[in-house]
């Protein structure tokens, strides 16, 4: 089973009279543990998609699988709850709260999805992650009090805290330096290797190259996929 199915998939947007297509006719597999990079400029489609893929919006027309689940037809509550247990979100901006510890905000996801556990269980469960990422002598400072690259690796144990199958990472370097961007990127390669699903949303060809498959998003349609080598898009 694959981890993730589109089948025909197309968006379009109502302006006025009008309705705008975004997306065409967009089919894709991942297979659980792939490092994806879906890729292309700014107005292509891929935010859009992302949106879909990630259970934020749901396509005008197509279906969307999730781990064998029908989840595109969904209502905003059923995707609320999808997006709590099986999907892990990492922005360019790093969406901490401010006056709030780095393991308090790795705590705070767990209070809404994962009530089963106590409060000893959820702090342990976030010391966990806060160590994998390399902040073990961190997790009492405030955003304020930690570099870009810092605040990312918690926004980062933040995602994978409820343990979701597939982690969506929206253009993760964009506010951070050269060399930290490479730290970060460094990261998930490390994730993805422990079997981490990845679908990393970029413009930037360079950052997409870290991935091992990318997917190319141009005018709404998938012009190009590459895994291993390049299958032009049916």
């Amino acid at each position: 089973m694959e981890l993730i199915e589109l089948e025909n998939i197309c968006k379009s947007y109502r302006i006025g009279e009008m309705s705008v297509p975004v997306l065409k006719n967009i089919s894709i597999r991942i297979g659980r543990g792939e490092y994806v990079a879906l890729m292309g400029a700014s107005g292509s489609g891929k935010s859009t998609l992302m949106n879909i893929l990630g259970c934020l919006d749901r396509p005008t027309s197509g279906k969307y699988y999730l781990e064998g689940e029908e989840v595109g037809s969904l209502d905003g509550d059923s995707r609320a709850k999808i997006r709590n247990r099986k999907i892990g979100f990492v922005f360019q901006s790093f969406n901490l709260l401010p006056r709030t510890s780095a393991l308090d905000n790795v705590i705070m996801p767990l209070a809404y999805t994962n009530a089963s556990l106590s409060g000893r269980e959820a702090k342990a469960r976030a010391v966990e992650i806060l160590k994998r990422v390399g902040l073990a002598d961190r997790m009492d400072h405030h955003p304020s009090q930690l570099s870009g690259g810092q605040q990312q690796r918690v926004a980062i144990a933040r995602a994978l805290v409820n343990r979701p199958p597939v982690l969506f990472a929206d253009e993760p370097t964009g506010n951070l330096d050269s060399k930290t961007s490479v730290e970060v990127m460094k990261m998930f390669e490390e994730l993805n290797g422990e079997g981490i699903t990845i679908i990393l949303v970029t413009h930037s060809a360079e950052v997409a190259r870290c991935a091992k498959r990318t997917i190319q998003i141009r005018d709404g349609e998938i012009i190009r996929g590459i895994f291993g080598q390049e299958e032009e898009a049916s």
